[in-house]
């Protein structure tokens, strides 16, 4: 299983690397090209819950347009604002979800931090006790 996951992490690294403009599975939900449970949508974000959830809830939150934003460490000061609102839409959502006794925020960025979606997205997590350190 953990080949598969690696074998999948490449190929989306390589595919999307250098941003060419490739539509990802994420930029073909905000196009309403592919269904998703979408929890919040605004101007500049969107979230949805996560297909394979490892928390009882697990979404995600992206920004609507990419613009090179594949990676936080891609991330360029002029995103600054986009970052903190995509910051602000998580804890707005998890409070709309009951996440009252707190969550879990997780970016993950490149292969070796396990991205698989080569489209900035935050992962939030939570709704149980979550363990330390993460994995």
């Amino acid at each position: 299983m953990a080949s598969e996951v690696e074998a999948a992490q490449k190929a989306a690294a390589a595919q999307q690397h250098a941003d060419g403009g490739t539509p990802t599975l994420f930029d073909k939900i905000i196009n309403k090209q592919i269904p998703a449970n979408i929890i919040y949508e605004d101007d500049t974000a969107l979230a949805f819950r996560d297909i394979n959830p490892q928390a009882p809830v697990h979404f995600l939150v992206i920004p609507k347009v990419r613009d090179g934003l594949t990676q936080l460490s891609k991330a360029t000061e002029q995103q600054e604002q986009l970052l903190g609102h995509l910051l602000i839409v998580a804890s707005k959502v998890a409070k709309q979800e009951g996440l009252d006794q707190g969550f879990r925020v997780v970016i993950n960025d490149g292969r070796h931090g396990s991205q698989s979606v080569y489209h900035l997205h935050l992962h939030i997590l939570g709704g149980r006790q979550l363990g330390w350190p993460p994995g």
